[in-house]
């Protein structure tokens, strides 16, 4: 079992506003001062969407630029990520912008889903080009699975050298369409990437709501990577009763983490198997 853990910190997501919780960090400085924090206490991946001013999600690159920039003047080593999400923008222009400004990864869904409200298209010949510009501008994916299908959709791009390894995988559990937060769905979404022969594949396990604690702590204990922050949950308690904020739901992380006997997996140890966008912590 590995003694280091990546943990993929996601504090902002499309959809928490502070009119859901007031923890939720949505203005650039805002996102920057709360990445920089948890920087601090000790994450790997900063996995980041942006929002317009009125707290609606955004896919304007020069938003992004601004957070990007402010990550990298407080925290020069961390791995950053970027959304590319079709749930609210569905031009492959307006959600592929984001990868010119060569952030070390860009999400990459594998299928198109359904979440309780609002879908999230993501077609073949979408899910190629952005992969395509991925390369070229020397960006990681992050393969983001909700299902089966899109782990089996991840190894048919794997085999046909669309996306190229080392590989980084976020399971996410208890979406209502997709993979539930129940051993056996985990244990066999885990055993399907085992399966993939001659690369490095690095998992985290996610989930939504009240599922995340459970999902992370079987992650932990079984050595894999954890997603956490107020993206996927905005309560610290079963029941609904505190709001939680990104922080707190880091710390138990890290409370979890010392009960394990395990460590952060620091950015620069996953940077130098692959990760880094080299174009950039090469300047």
């Amino acid at each position: 079992m590995p003694e280091n853990t990546i943990i993929n910190f996601c504090p902002t997501g499309m959809v928490p506003t502070t009119g859901d919780t007031p923890h939720v960090p949505v203005q650039v400085q805002q996102i920057i001062e709360e990445v920089h924090a948890a920087y601090e206490l000790g994450i790997t991946i900063a996995h980041l969407h942006a929002r317009n001013s009125d707290e609606t999600a955004t896919s304007d690159p020069k938003v992004y630029q601004a957070i990007v920039e402010g990550v990298r003047r407080h925290c020069p080593d961390l791995l950053i990520c970027l959304s590319t999400s079709g749930r609210n923008t569905k031009s492959f222009a307006a959600r592929s912008a984001v990868i010119e400004l060569q952030p070390d990864m860009c999400s990459l869904t594998l299928s198109s889903l359904n979440f309780i409200n609002q879908a999230s298209v993501n077609t073949p010949d979408t899910i190629v080009a952005l992969a395509d510009k991925m390369q070229a501008y020397g960006v990681n994916p992050e393969l983001e699975c909700f299902d089966m299908g899109m782990i089996n959709y991840g190894k048919y791009l794997i085999e046909k050298e669309i996306i190229q390894g080392p590989f980084y995988w976020n399971l996410l559990f208890g979406n209502i369409a997709g993979m539930q937060a129940e051993l056996t769905q985990m244990g066999n979404a885990i055993r399907e990437i085992q399966t993939i022969n001659n690369s490095q594949h690095f998992i985290a396990l996610g989930a939504l709501g009240a599922r995340q604690l459970p999902v992370n702590a079987i992650a932990i204990a079984s050595g894999y990577g954890v997603r956490v922050g107020l993206e996927d949950n905005t309560w610290y308690d079963r029941k609904r009763t505190i709001p939680a904020s990104n922080m707190a739901l880091l710390k138990r992380i890290h409370q979890l983490l010392a009960l394990h006997e395990r460590k952060v997996m620091p950015s620069r140890l996953l940077g130098e198997k692959g990760f880094y966008n080299h174009a950039v912590h090469t300047r």
